[in-house]
Order: C-alpha cells, then sequence, then structure tokens
C-alpha cells in the first residue's frame, strides 16, 4: 500500500520535481541522489526518506528556519546538500546491498500541498573477469574459458583481433555463491589458422554499467619454434667466438716463448 499511495503521488508531480528515476551504483561506492524544482516555490523543509515495508524511514531534512536534522543512525552514512531550498541532494556512501530500495524527497510548500519525488537506487557488484587459453588436443585450436562474478548475473563476451580465428562450441554455466553474488563460466573453442600473434578479450558487464576487460596473447606456435632456433644460433656463435679467442690467446702467450729460444741458441 505504502508502494503504490507513493507511485500515485509521486506519478502526478513529474512535472514539477526533476528526479532520476533509477540511479546505478557499484557496491561500495557512492550514490548520488537529486530532486530539483522545476518551479520556484516557497519551500519551508526538504525532507529525505526511504520506502520500507513498514512504511516510511526519516534520513535527513532541512528546515529554513532550523536548519539540518538528521537521523542518528544515518551521521556517517548520508550527506545532505540544499541550494536555497529548490534542489535538494542526499549522498548515501559506502553504499551495500542494504541500500538499495526507493527514495522519496518530499518538500513541504508553505500554504500549500507537500511535492513529493522518488528515485531508486540498484546497487550491482562486478570483479575482474578471469581467462585462461589452453592448446587442444587438435591442431589449431585453442580452449578459451572466462569466468566473471558480480550482481546480478554478468554477461561475459569473448572477443579476437585475428579476423580468420573464430570461437565455437560455447558453453555456460552459472553458479550462485553465498553472498548473493552470481558466477558465470563460459567456455568456447576459438579455431583458425593464427598467422601471427593474436589478443583474446573477455569483457564482463552487469546491466548498464560499464564493462570490465582483459586481454590475453596467444602466441603462434611458429613465432615459438623460431625464437628457439634463433637462440641457439645466439648461443653457438658465442660459444664459437669464445672458442676462437681463447686459440689465439693461447697460441700469442706461445709466441714469446719460441722467440725467447731462438734468440738464446743464436747468442750462444
Amino acid at each position: 500500500m505504502v508502494y503504490t499511495l507513493c507511485d500515485f503521488l509521486c506519478a502526478g508531480q513529474t512535472s514539477v520535481i526533476k528526479t532520476q528515476q533509477t540511479v546505478l551504483v557499484e557496491v561500495r561506492g557512492n550514490a548520488f541522489l537529486n530532486c530539483q524544482l522545476m518551479q520556484f516555490k516557497d519551500i519551508v523543509q526538504v525532507t529525505w526518506q526511504k520506502i520500507l515495508a513498514e512504511g516510511k524511514w526519516n534520513l535527513t531534512s532541512y528546515h529554513k528556519t532550523f536548519g539540518k536534522k538528521v537521523n542518528p543512525g544515518c551521521l556517517h552514512k548520508t550527506e545532505f546538500k540544499y541550494a536555497g531550498l529548490q534542489n535538494g541532494s542526499l549522498v548515501i556512501k559506502n553504499v551495500t546491498e542494504q541500500d538499495e530500495g526507493c527514495y522519496v524527497c518530499l518538500f513541504d510548500v508553505q500554504h500549500e500541498s507537500p511535492l513529493r519525488g522518488k528515485t531508486c537506487i540498484q546497487v550491482y557488484e562486478l570483479h575482474e573477469p578471469v581467462v585462461d587459453v589452453r592448446e587442444s588436443n587438435s591442431t589449431e585450436e585453442w580452449v578459451v574459458s572466462r569466468s566473471a562474478t558480480g550482481r546480478p548475473a554478468p554477461t561475459v563476451t569473448l572477443s579476437v583481433s585475428q579476423q580468420d580465428l573464430n570461437f565455437s562450441q560455447y558453453n555456460t554455466v552459472s553458479v550462485s555463491n553465498t553472498n548473493a553474488t552470481f558466477t558465470v563460466t563460459t567456455t568456447a573453442v576459438l579455431s583458425g589458422s593464427c598467422k601471427h600473434s593474436t589478443q583474446v578479450g573477455c569483457a564482463a558487464r552487469v546491466l548498464s554499467a560499464p564493462h570490465r576487460e582483459v586481454m590475453v596473447t596467444i602466441h603462434e606456435e611458429k613465432d615459438f619454434y623460431l625464437m628457439l632456433v634463433i637462440i641457439i644460433l645466439i648461443i653457438a656463435s658465442v660459444l664459437v667466438v669464445c672458442g676462437c679467442a681463447a686459440v689465439i690467446t693461447v697460441l700469442l702467450t706461445k709466441i714469446p716463448e719460441q722467440v725467447f729460444f731462438s734468440n738464446s741458441i743464436c747468442s750462444a
């Protein structure tokens, strides 16, 4: 009944009060709620309330005569900003899932009925996705596994920088965790001719929040063997040079001795 009455009262005042219908905020972030009067009114007091199942709970208010009043339980949780009582803003700090829900900004107007605006907080959680790439038993194939954890269940997508490579055989599993988050794991087969090193990207998204992406580089098998051959050649060249230098050093050390003995015989 509380939700129905508030929805009815707030719906008829959308032209008077400008507010954002839904505020999407990441867990442990700050939620910025704002209500702005589109018409000048003689406001006596602005109050922010949270809608609960048992009714409305006053968070903070500002009276033009008596000033600001904050619920003792919200002193370190909320911050109330105002601009001439025509614009009421509420900041909810370090948001958790308990802060999710709808809030009402109530403008008490001198000699008029109060004006109400409603805005709702939707909390999401998204962790960094994890990607694992391993070679398949078949040639020119890789098994790509990626997972992401969030709330609600995140959407996970794959991308590859080389056009000759394609994903197939998708398999997705979603697991519900004890902390109300979901871990979504998707496995796919990447196949095709890898002509050069390429990047595989994994992007995770929750609702309309910014996505998070990680990149993994797949090196061409030929590149590996080519580098191995180059390294072997370099090592062999170094050994040859060192061997030649050692021989030359030995020869140079013996030449003075031969000259010495030759001089001794001549002098005799």
